[in-house]
């Protein structure tokens, strides 16, 4: 089976790999990567129905759920921790699982993506429910990790998607949406955490960024939750003030810190000139939409 995937096939431009100059090999590489847009660009349409079911999720209380094996389930995960500081949300509203546990995030382990009945297992202990969104990732279409995952996730009600590499890919057959991203064969033989690599990851980013900002987590093109963990992040945090609002930096910091250090509620004191408690209860109403909170009407 794995000699008709595109994802295992040899490349012609590339037979000659071990003599290419180093030029000629990063050549070869931006070239193949250059093809990973268009391919994504073709499955706009089944990525937005993607964004929808997440915001869906998202909406009713539920989380977006990623799992694979390898290279897909550390780009799940990796995905899944980025979203906590660029939107303030919990870590457990995006969550990202890898066949092996955590442990296998940095060191594979032998024999746990073959095995359907963990990705099961998995799910049951993070407690999967019909509100959740689980997208199921896998360059080869056909990991059992993730073939178990997604049939579990059917049976409770909840959103199934899945991303491959592969058309007619055999995940597909157990997702209410498929994302096949067909990016063939790679530079070098079976190397999908290249092209492949690079399509999953930013699918999973237009996902996730979409995602967010359906809910209320951008202000215009601004990061406007941002979680400021550190002291770049706080700066950032000033500066997204006085960018949604025209407000020079001292009146920005002023209510950055008036706020408690949030940067929506800090917009909504400057831009109405009102209570940190006046703020808060506008943005509560407004759904967290800075847009809305903000008309005085």
């Amino acid at each position: 089976m794995l000699e008709k995937l595109g994802t295992e096939k040899r490349n012609p431009l590339t037979m000659q790999l071990d003599e290419m100059s180093v030029a000629d090999v990063l050549q070869a590489m931006n070239r193949e990567d250059a093809s990973v847009t268009q391919i994504i660009h073709n499955k706009i349409d089944v990525i937005t129905k993607t964004v929808e079911a997440v915001t869906d999720s998202f909406q009713k209380g539920g989380r977006l759920i990623y799992i694979g094996a390898g290279t897909s389930g550390r780009l799940g995960i990796l995905d899944a921790v980025e979203c906590v500081p660029t939107f303030g949300v919990s870590p457990d509203m995006v969550v990202g699982l890898i066949a092996g546990g955590l442990k296998a995030f940095t060191k594979a382990v032998e024999g746990a993506e073959d095995d359907p009945e963990l990705g099961v297992q998995d799910l049951k202990e993070i407690g999967l429910n019909g509100n959740d969104t689980v997208i199921g990732i896998a360059a080869s279409g056909r990991t059992p990790y993730v073939i178990g995952a997604l049939q579990y996730a059917r049976k409770t009600a909840a959103h199934t998607i899945s991303i491959s590499n592969n058309e007619d890919a055999e995940i597909s057959r157990y997702a209410d949406i498929a994302i096949e991203l067909p990016t063939g064969a790679e530079v070098l033989t079976g190397s999908t955490r290249l092209k492949a690599g690079s399509a999953q990851k930013m699918v999973l980013n237009m996902i996730s960024t979409a995602a967010m900002i359906g809910i209320g987590k951008a202000y215009e093109n601004l990061m406007i939750d941002v979680q400021a963990t550190n002291e770049k992040l706080q700066v950032r945090s000033i500066r997204i003030i006085m960018e949604a609002t025209g407000a020079d930096e001292e009146t920005a910091a002023q209510a950055y810190e008036a706020s408690g250090h949030h940067v929506k509620t800090a917009v909504i004191m400057i831009l109405l000139d009102c209570t940190k408690e006046e703020a808060a209860e506008r943005i509560e109403a407004a759904g967290g939409f800075v847009r809305k909170a903000a008309a005085r009407s």
